[in-house]
């Protein structure tokens, strides 16, 4: 998607196929096919970079299908089983001229473009021609700006107490001299964009062509004619609206204004320096930059860059962009949950892409999934541990379990029957609701089993005696006495009761106890006789 969009980014500009193919890394021929899928999805030159939806995107990635993912067709395999024999050629002290082996190969019944095999002789069998050094003019201000890292010494780390390597990203515009460093760790994407985002906020603009080395995190097939640059590195060149043009391999004059820098910071600012932490050394360096480095004469100019800089290159340079968002790029798998997991987050995805691997690009506010160019999903970011569900994926019967939708499973079984669903009510009153959702489950196992009916009835019976037990019901509809009131224990007192005596016999019982009570000797006071 980044590639396309980078393709069809520089054709809205206006520059030709040529231009647009060096720009965004690919062969031209590819970027013909991008430009064709689509102006027939109905996009025109006249319509702006809002135009690049992620939808025109998906149809223009469906509609091309690039069928060499690692850049080279069959051609370049035939040249690979061939290729002991084609470095001979070009490796004896007479060696052939790469229109020779072209031709040799032709014979031999290898049928491969001349391009191709030309791209070949360098890529694989280190073919070149020796050429004579030129000096290349400074081109247009404002335009070109060469980076480089450098290894500059030793700095104490103030969190582990020891010392640690620091790298130099080194700044040099093309036109004025004028340049700026940055200080690292690390080389990864996230470092080197760091300190791109400083340096525009130093020249307090940013230049159209990025003229960088073969940075790992930039480039990641590091070929002469058609380098790959990272999706991440793109994206990043999409956001602030510069070009990408990479030196070549071991080509130190393809960028060599920077290359002659790197002496220059490392004997002038950074040697025999002490510095509290790399803050310090940030610090200090960018004041270099702007004092030191900025108001020397230059040997070739024979000015001072950051004079020659304010006035002919600062009004040509591109405008700042708001802060970047560094997203992370990621190939994930969903798995049987309906989840993917990116940057230790967990984020569902509808069940037809189930076993599938997307594409995930994930920055500090969303997260968007996609399959070859088609957009999936997209969800708020989540922090490691954190989960993002939309009920939506799930299938409908297990959704509300898995969201412990109580709302949801009560309607559930209020569709089969008013007392059902008052019962599951009941069921769920508890200040652990969740704990009960088996019950009603269960509840719902007895309707599929015995039908709506008897279960409605086995409710309503059990409602009215305050029953709420689902192993109750269960029990009435197994004997099938959901219908039938249960007999009810006879009150005290009542005639009918099987123990019920008649009250009389108690007086008679009282009459002879008196009576014992005088034949012992003992006589009754006038209050117990009265009682009597």
């Amino acid at each position: 998607m980044v590639e396309v969009r980078e393709v069809l980014r520089s054709w809205l500009d206006g520059v030709g196929l040529r231009t647009v193919a060096a720009r965004a890394g690919v062969d031209r021929k590819t970027a013909r096919r991008y430009v064709q899928a689509a102006q027939d999805a109905g996009l025109s030159r006249e319509a702006g970079p809002d135009a690049l939806t992620d939808e025109l995107i998906g149809v223009v990635v469906g509609a091309v299908r690039p069928s060499r993912p690692n850049g080279h067709g069959t051609g370049w395999d035939e040249l690979l089983a061939r290729r002991e024999q084609i470095r001979a050629w070009l490796d004896v002290p007479d060696a052939l001229s790469v229109v020779k082996v072209h031709e040799l190969l032709t014979r031999a019944g290898c049928t491969v473009p001349y391009r191709t095999v030309h791209r070949f002789a360098v890529a694989e069998c280190g073919f070149r021609a020796k050429e004579t050094t030129v000096r290349v003019l400074d081109g247009e201000p404002g335009v070109e700006c060469q980076i480089d890292f450098a290894q500059m010494g030793l700095i104490i780390d103030p969190e582990t107490g020891k010392r640690r390597k620091v790298h130099a990203l080194i700044f040099t515009a093309g036109y004025s001299r004028h340049m700026f460093v940055w200080l690292t760790y690390s080389q990864t994407l996230a470092a080197v964009i760091a300190g791109c985002e400083a340096a525009w906020a130093f020249f307090d603009g940013v230049f159209q062509v990025i003229i960088p080395d073969n940075l790992k995190p930039v480039v990641t097939d590091a070929d002469p004619v058609n380098p790959r640059l990272s999706t991440g590195w793109l994206d990043y060149a999409q956001h602030v609206g510069f070009a990408t043009d990479t030196a070549r391999v071991r080509r130190p004059r393809d960028k060599p204004k920077v290359e002659r820098t790197v002496q220059y910071v490392r004997g002038n600012f950074f040697a025999g320096e002490t510095f509290a932490d790399l803050a310090d050394a940030q610090a200090r360096a960018t004041a270099w930059c702007a004092t030191t480095a900025g108001t020397r004469i230059h040997g070739t100019t024979a000015a001072r860059p950051i004079e020659v800089f304010q006035t002919d290159e600062k009004p040509c340079l591109l405008p700042v962009p708001e802060p970047y968002d560094v997203p992370t790029f990621t190939r994930v798998k969903v798995h049987r949950d309906f989840h993917v997991e990116v940057a230790r987050a967990l984020y569902s995805v509808p069940e037809a892409w189930l076993g599938q691997h997307l594409d995930a690009r994930a920055d500090s506010q969303l997260v968007k999934l996609s399959h070859r160019g088609q957009l999936v999903k997209t969800h708020p970011r989540q922090p490691p541990g954190g989960r993002s569900t939309d009920p939506a994926d799930l299938p409908e019967v297990k959704a509300g379990y898995a969201m412990r939708d109580l709302t949801k499973l009560i309607a559930t079984a209020a569709n089969h029957g008013e007392n059902i669903g008052i019962y599951a009510e009941r069921l769920l009153d508890d200040p652990l609701p969740w704990t009960r959702m088996r019950s009603v489950y269960r509840l719902l196992g007895l309707v599929r089993r015995y039908g709506p009916g008897p279960v409605e009835d086995a409710c309503s019976t059990s409602l009215d005696l305050d029953v709420v037990a689902v192993g109750k019901i269960a029990a009435m509809l197994e004997k099938a006495t959901e219908r039938k009131t249960p007999d009810l224990p006879t009150a005290a007192g009542s005639q009918s009761g099987r123990f019920a005596r008649d009250p009389g016999e108690f007086a008679m019982a009282g009459g002879a106890i008196q009576l014992t009570l005088i034949r012992g000797g003992l006589s009754a006071t006038p209050e117990q006789e009265t009682n009597q």
